[in-house]
């Protein structure tokens, strides 16, 4: 029996069981890929945007974002310059108030408003709560004391409270995650 050119039929049964199977895996693969994707809610909750025109300097407001607090707080000349002039070789989470804001914004500090110790929420941000020795915020829970530029500077916490990634849509509007 000689050999003809061309595509024998055992050769088209394979690539076209093959190819088969290669739709049959694409088909199984992309739905279950895809049910893993963050559903319209979730992606909703991934940001939020804060009018922040109201907050008078020396203020301060709590948001909500991924369902734990935030604090925006306009800070006053006089805080942004005790803030400055801490030695930040001194401090336990060294960091200074300009790496904690945007630039040309520096008045403007947002932090996640919970306590790197054991996760309370400070305070100082209300109007009329303690906001500790040094002027920020005052952890009630173990007594954790942060200064002007929500920076670590007494008790057990060990950090900083938590800059979220933040950007300002305009002058009045701040787009947080």
């Amino acid at each position: 029996m000689a050999e003809t050119e061309g595509v024998r039929r055992r050769d088209f049964i394979n690539i076209a069981a093959v190819s088969a199977a290669g739709v049959a895996g694409i088909g199984i693969v992309v739905p279950l890929v895809s049910q893993m994707s963050a559903s319209a809610d979730v992606l909703a909750a991934s940001s939020t945007e804060i009018d922040i025109s109201a907050i008078q300097p020396g203020q301060a407001i709590k948001a909500v974002f991924r369902k734990q607090p935030v604090f925006v707080r306009n800070l006053t000349p006089h805080e942004i310059e005790a803030a400055n002039k801490v030695d930040v070789a001194s401090l336990r989470d060294p960091q200074t108030l300009e790496e904690r804001t945007k630039e040309g914004k520096e008045n403007w500090l947002i932090t996640m408003g919970v306590c790197t110790h054991l996760g309370c929420v400070p305070l100082g941000a209300g109007e009329g709560e303690v906001k500790g020795e040094f002027g920020g915020y005052f952890c009630p829970c173990h007594g954790s004391a942060y200064d002007t530029a929500a920076r670590i500077r007494k008790g057990p916490a060990p950090k900083n409270l938590e800059v979220p990634k933040y950007e300002f849509s305009s002058d009045t509007v701040v787009k947080i995650g």
